[in-house]
Parts: structure tokens; C-alpha cells; sequence
């Protein structure tokens, strides 16, 4: 009997010892802009806030299936443009995300990069949003394919150089994922006047044949991921494809910008929850599974 205890103790203790030790939990660093920092015009009379509902706060269960135990540090700041990011310190309180670490005295990217160097071993996963407010004024320019070229130029450059840093600063093994934008211009194929629809129609173009491209071989230089929200959204499809809605006959690509964010509705930029999820999603399936 007690030869049988001491066997079986034996085998339960080498079975302990074979089992993988359940893996500790480890930061989600989110970084960028009001995408980033979970922006939505929900507030008292259309005002903006900051929310909980951003993609940030919503990937980590979603991750979770794929084995990832991810605890958010959210660095994003609504407004945020590369220069921004690269070179301006810190972040005004009312345009930080929420429960962020206060930071001062350094750009976004740069204390992004001191917690990143501190917490070597800690970080699970990087998702970057930024660029996105370097080519908003381009809407309005007289030559808005020309505006955005220029723009998209100075974008890759910058994002390029602030990718090559994050992987140097998270070390090879971090997973890094870079983000674009719904093509929210869509909305103005609404209007009634030709000069907006063009300008829907051209910011199919800008998207898919030049701000993304950009955005894509910027973030694969420092070996990051590139998740297209813009593709993921249908913005892509063809205009002539038409669904019925509540607001009559409209292009699919047309109808799920107004489904995913408020730029039909308000006319804000911003995702609804339901697109910060979509966004969520893809980024939870371009990570590896453990």
C-alpha cells in the first residue's frame, strides 16, 4: 500500500512537471490617435468623450480565444497626427484615453517607447493608429489626390521611422500591429451635389492605391503587421453595388460606412462600437495563435 502511494505520488508529480505552466498575463499597448483612444461623439448633445468601447478595450477578450491574456495600456490621444506623435509632449488631459499613464516631458511615440524598454518581457502586443488626421485636411484641398500623395509621403516617412522604434524598444519577439482608417468620405456620395460624390468616388483611390500602400510598407519595416480597415469594412466594393436602406438606394460601401461610424449620421469621423469591434476583430485575427 504504501509502495502504491509512493508510485503514485511519483507519477502525479512528473505529470505537474511535464504540464505547461499557465502563461502570465501581459500588456496590451495601444498607441495613436482618437481611434486609438476610443473617440465617439456620444456625449451630452453630440459631444465628444473619450469611451471604454474603443477597439483597445474590446480586443482583449476577443484575443483571448486565440491564447493571448492581454491586460490594456492604452498611450492614445485624440487628435494626435504624426508630428504629434513623433515630436509634441504629452498629451492634454481631456484628449488622453482612458485611465492612461500620464506622461510629460516626451512625445507620444518616445514614452511609448520608454514603457515598452521598461516592460521588455511584459508586452504581448502593440497596436499603433496614427495618420489618419494628416490627410483630413485634404478633403477640402482644390486637388485632393495631390493633397493626399503629399501627405501620404511625409506619413511613411515618419511611420517608418517611429515602427523601426517601437520593434527596436519591444525587442524581436512582441507582436505589432499597425492600423488605417474606414474611408469615412464615403458619406459625402449622400450629398446632392457632383463635386461630393467625386470626391467619394476619388477617396476610393486614395485609399486603396495610395494612403494605405504607404501606411502597409511603413509598418512592414519595422516588422509589423498591417490590418486594412478600410478593405475590412467594404469600402472597396464597387459603387454600382447598391443595397436598400433607411435611407433609400444606396452603395454597399456607402451604406457600411454609415452602419460602422457617425459620418453619415453626424458627421464625425469616428467609429460607432460596432466599428471599433470590426476593428477589434481583425486585429485579433492577424495575431498568431499560442
Amino acid at each position: 500500500m504504501v509502495a502504491m502511494r509512493a508510485l503514485t505520488l511519483s507519477l502525479l508529480a512528473l505529470l505537474t512537471a511535464a504540464a505547461p505552466a499557465s502563461a502570465a498575463p501581459q500588456k496590451l499597448v495601444v498607441a495613436g490617435d482618437s481611434y486609438a483612444a476610443s473617440y465617439q461623439p456620444t456625449g451630452p448633445g453630440g459631444a465628444g468623450v473619450l469611451t471604454t468601447e474603443g477597439f483597445a478595450d474590446q480586443l482583449p477578450a476577443l484575443a483571448r480565444a486565440r491564447g493571448y491574456d492581454l491586460r490594456l495600456v492604452n498611450f492614445g490621444c485624440a487628435g494626435a497626427t504624426t508630428r504629434s506623435f513623433t515630436q509634441v509632449s504629452g498629451c492634454a488631459p481631456s484628449r488622453r484615453a482612458v485611465r492612461q499613464p500620464a506622461y510629460r516631458g516626451k512625445p507620444q511615440l518616445g514614452a511609448v517607447e520608454a514603457y515598452l524598454r521598461r516592460n521588455r518581457g511584459d508586452v504581448g502586443v502593440v497596436v499603433v493608429s496614427i495618420g489618419g488626421n494628416d490627410v483630413t485636411a485634404c478633403a477640402k484641398a482644390a486637388n485632393a489626390v495631390a493633397c493626399v500623395g503629399q501627405a501620404a509621403q511625409r506619413i511613411e516617412a515618419t511611420v517608418t521611422s517611429a515602427a523601426k522604434r517601437l520593434r527596436a524598444a519591444a525587442g524581436p519577439d512582441v507582436r505589432i500591429v499597425g492600423l488605417t482608417y474606414f474611408d469615412v468620405i464615403l458619406a459625402n456620395y449622400l450629398s446632392p451635389e457632383q463635386s461630393q460624390r467625386t470626391l467619394a468616388e476619388l477617396s476610393v483611390i486614395a485609399f486603396k492605391g495610395i494612403i494605405n500602400p504607404a501606411l502597409k510598407r511603413a509598418y512592414a519595416a519595422g516588422g509589423a503587421s498591417f490590418v486594412d480597415i478600410t478593405r475590412a469594412s467594404g469600402a472597396y466594393t464597387p459603387l454600382s453595388q447598391t443595397v436598400q436602406t433607411p435611407l433609400g438606394t444606396l452603395p454597399v460601401a456607402v451604406a457600411k460606412v454609415c452602419e460602422l461610424t457617425w459620418m453619415c449620421e453626424r458627421r464625425d469621423i469616428h467609429p460607432r462600437t460596432n466599428g471599433y469591434r470590426l476593428m477589434a476583430e481583425r486585429i485579433a485575427a492577424a495575431l498568431p495563435r499560442r
